[in-house]
């Protein structure tokens, strides 16, 4: 397949995502959204829904031309590689962004899905099919990676990392651990930043490598004004699965005296670790924005963007409101996927 052709179909696959969202009770997609609950009580529709949206926004034919554009690939690809790429199960199909970028650059995705989230991307990938029968020799899922890859793409907490790192350290790898999103206030965000932030931390739960965990607050900074801006959010406690875990981690945190404040929905806890527990997000104050730049910077591999309206914080800084909207090159940890398979 050549590269126009490759964009075509992607750009196509988005034309059916904007069809399942003008009328999704009508379109064969329909069933997933309960199939995906019933085996991922976190994957509600408004979760599957999100993420589609976000996928959707990569599906443009200009965006993708304009993407690759800098990275000079061939009209086809003379020796295409095997990238064998181990996805996650946090988020619904987290993984579509290293299907999309091993397709886009010529190469086979040879994909093993999460027990968690094994409905959805096949769903996709069988529409691409559909579109043009000659994706089935790009795309194909296995149950477990073999010997007969070239590359390897995975993606898991920082546990599995060391054994993927094991397993796979003879390959070219591109290997992903634990990251999370950090927010910085100054005090003069106006109610719709701190609404939009609300969505950065509790989207997917705040299940997510770009949900916001840690927050830096300033000196004398008013936990209600945070706690007006986030309310918009509190149906979220309504989730059993939140709420099971909001519960617990509020009575460990009082069994162990920690320092929190608690809105019963939400628990802030003075805490300077970048991950939270689900429920939970902690948060750290500073008199001196320094000091805030210093611990980012020490931080860095733990910190996958940051959330904030001060000026110049952050390399992989964006907007309240936009944690969960990356675009088509932030990478995940700041790896250029694209260029680590052209180089293959």
């Amino acid at each position: 397949m050549q590269l126009t052709e490759r964009i075509k179909v992607l750009d196509e696959l988005g034309e059916t995502i904007n069809s399942f969202f003008k009328a999704p009770k009508e379109h064969e997609w329909y069933d997933l959204l309960h199939a995906s609950y019933v085996l991922n009580h976190w994957f509600t529709e408004e979760s599957v829904l999100t993420a589609f949206s976000g996928i959707r926004s990569f599906l443009e034919k200009e965006k993708l031309e304009n993407w690759v554009e800098e990275y000079n690939f061939q009209v086809t690809n003379p020796s295409p590689k095997r990238v064998g790429v181990i996805m996650a199960g946090n988020i619904p199909m987290v993984g579509f962004h290293d299907l999309l970028c091993v397709f886009i650059s010529g190469n086979r995705f040879v994909g093993k899905l999460s027990s968690d989230d094994k409905l959805l991307l096949p769903a996709l990938v069988k529409k691409m099919i559909e579109i043009d029968s000659r994706v089935a020799n790009f795309i194909c899922f296995e149950e477990q990676l073999k010997d007969n890859i070239d590359a390897v793409i995975a993606t898991g907490s920082n546990n599995s990392a060391r054994y993927f790192e094991y397993y796979f350290g003879k390959y070219p790898n591109v290997i992903r651990k634990n990251r999370n999103a950090v927010a910085i206030l100054s005090g003069d965000e106006t109610q719709e930043e701190l609404v939009a932030l609300g969505g950065d931390i509790f989207t997917f739960f705040g299940l997510g490598c770009r949900n916001v965990s840690k927050i830096f607050l300033p000196k004398d900074y008013l936990i209600d004004t945070f706690y007006e801006g986030v309310y918009k959010h509190k149906n979220v406690i309504e989730h059993n699965k939140y709420n099971n875990n909001y519960s617990y981690n509020r009575t460990v945190y009082l069994m162990q005296t920690a320092k929190f404040y608690d809105n019963n929905f939400l628990l802030l806890k003075e805490d300077k670790s970048f991950t939270s527990s689900i429920g939970t997000v902690n948060f750290e104050v500073y008199t001196d924005i320094n000091t805030v730049k210093d611990s980012l910077k020490l931080q860095d591999e733990n910190i996958q963007c940051v959330v904030s309206n001060i000026s110049d914080i952050h390399t992989r800084q964006v907007g309240f409101g936009q944690a969960q909207t990356p675009q088509l090159t932030d990478y995940a940890d700041g790896v250029d996927t694209l260029q680590f398979l052209k180089t293959l």
